[in-house]
């Protein structure tokens, strides 16, 4: 019988070796499709623990079974992912990024640290619980097209194919010992905007030879806001920003071509789709006004992200029997995208978020910033609880 104390005692005696797993990874980061060091690292940790798993899933990716009793029963899912993010760190810890302009600043080697925890511990209780467990450590998170389509598309979610699948992500706004769920949409689609502006270049003291691209570019920015607040419906949340524009100008020169790269995110996937070609029309015909033209590229990202209502509501619930109600918070919309998106649109799906943050220590950097950290009581948490749920999930005799 697997109780709760019994999972909570079992993840504490490995907490040591698990903070020893996780500052392995934080000082060994690998960007998007380059995690062959980091995956080779995990495949070496399942293979010890006799864990079977396969490799190279679509990439970098891996994908590891626990089979219960019964493992045909009911199969689920748990994923992590893998990849770090193009950021200096500046923290002064021992275990510091040693890859230059490479850090871990998303807390994905917490992610990886918590289902390798959590692996290791329901594999000892594999002859406690009916069905399977599928473990997915996923590639590339950070850059779309994103590692979780390429897995997918190599048969990740096949043989066998899991009814139902769970993501944890570090939350520094959170204190540690606190999780909090959101049922429905919770995170934003996300999409690439490239828009390159061209005309003739030359000497801003000839006008009539020269077509003004900058001045161009600032009016097609001016009108593309247009498309969010008179044309988006006020229910759709939606965001259009640049935040990247490129020139080779001068005080005196007018540039031949201006490139602007910007970030489109929303809720709903037919006025994604309808603002695309709005985007597309604006940025034309704003640059034809101007005497220039407009190459518009859209680099199609994540869908938005939606946790299933019931998976949440039992996900939620072994929350607050695992930590107590107090410490179980309900979570906002974010417009912020994460390519568990792509599980969420396949399948009943819950993406929650685990606490990082301590205050009483200083840890309090937002995630992506070059002095992110984490209360590393949060991996005892989290490997915790993602071992709870699957548990439940798989009406364990608890």
């Amino acid at each position: 019988m697997v109780s709760l104390e019994k999972v909570k005692s079992t993840v504490a005696k490995e907490i040591d070796g698990l903070i020893k797993i996780r500052r392995h990874l934080h000082a060994h980061p690998e960007l998007s499709y380059q995690e062959k060091n980091t995956a080779g690292y995990i495949s070496d940790l399942l293979t010890k623990w006799e864990i079977s798993h396969q490799t190279e899933i679509g990439g970098h990716g891996i994908v590891g079974l626990i089979k219960g009793k019964n493992p045909d029963k009911k199969v689920i899912a748990l994923r992590a992912d893998m990849d770090a993010l193009p950021i200096v760190e500046k923290n002064q810890v021992a275990y510091k990024s040693m890859e230059d302009g490479v850090m871990h600043a998303c807390g994905h080697d917490v992610h990886m640290t918590c289902l390798l925890g959590s692996s290791k511990v329901l594999s000892g209780f594999k002859n406690e619980f009916e069905g399977t467990i599928k473990l997915i450590f996923q590639h590339a998170e950070e850059t779309i097209p994103g590692g979780a389509i390429q897995m997918i598309e190599a048969g990740a979610l096949q043989n066998p194919e899991p009814t139902e699948i769970f993501g944890q992500h570090v939350f520094p706004d959170l204190e540690v010992g606190k999780v909090g769920f959101r049922s429905g949409k919770y995170m934003a689609s996300n999409d690439e905007i490239n828009l390159y502006v061209k005309g003739r270049g030359g000497h801003a003291a000839m006008p009539d030879r020269v077509d003004d691209t900058v001045l161009a570019t600032a009016h097609i920015l001016v009108a593309l806001q247009r498309i969010v607040s008179r044309t988006s419906s006020p229910l759709i949340p939606t965001v259009l920003s640049f935040g990247k524009i490129v020139t080779n100008g001068a005080m005196n020169v007018l540039p031949e071509k201006v490139s602007v790269h910007g970030t489109f995110r929303t809720f709903n996937e037919a006025w994604r789709q309808k603002a695309h070609q709005l985007i597309v029309e604006t940025a034309q015909h704003t640059a034809k006004a101007f005497g220039c033209e407009c190459d518009v590229e859209i680099a199609k990202g994540y869908p938005f992200l939606t946790n299933d209502e019931l998976l949440t509501s039992q996900a939620h619930k072994a929350a607050v029997e695992y930590l107590g109600e107090k410490n179980v918070v309900e979570l906002e919309p974010r417009m912020t995208a994460e390519d568990f998106a792509r599980y969420s649109q396949l399948m009943p799906a819950c993406f929650y978020r685990l606490g990082t943050a301590n205050k009483e220590k200083g840890i309090i950097s937002n995630l992506h910033t070059s002095t992110f950290s984490v209360d590393e009581k949060s991996i005892e948490i989290g490997a915790g609880l993602m071992t709870w749920i699957a548990l439940r999930q798989l009406k364990t005799n608890l």
